[in-house]
């Protein structure tokens, strides 16, 4: 449903006041008035809030960043500088060098000659 036009505020004016009358029909524009205006106060109010209650927790969460990315960063940096990278600019891969548990390796892999087998014939 769409907002209302003219002729639709009309036709309800002419409706309320036939049902109201003359006398009534001010005093409900006027509460009708005062409860917009109320129903505005509060939501200004609200939002207000709501965006003071936003600002301090990006502000917490600010210094919680700067209490925490300094002492990180000196933790990064001596680590850094105790061990400097290989040639490749990165640490070393130890992982690749372990094989699993259930894996043997092959005389292919290890580079080694399988023994061989005495042949029965001369």
């Amino acid at each position: 449903m769409g907002p209302l036009g003219l002729p639709e505020v009309i036709a309800i004016f002419i409706i309320a006041l036939v049902v109201l009358g003359p006398k009534k029909l001010p005093e409900l524009g006027k509460s009708l008035g005062r409860g917009l205006r109320e129903f505005n106060k509060a939501k200004s109010e609200l939002k207000a809030t709501w965006d003071e209650q936003l600002r301090e927790a990006e502000n917490q969460i600010q210094s919680a960043k700067e209490t925490v990315s300094y002492p990180v960063r000196e933790t990064i940096a001596a680590v850094n500088s105790a061990n400097p990278l290989t040639e490749a600019g990165r640490e070393p891969d130890h992982e690749s060098r372990i094989l699993p548990p259930s894996t043997v390796p092959s005389p292919e892999t290890t580079g080694e000659q399988p023994p061989s087998t005495p042949s029965s014939g001369n």
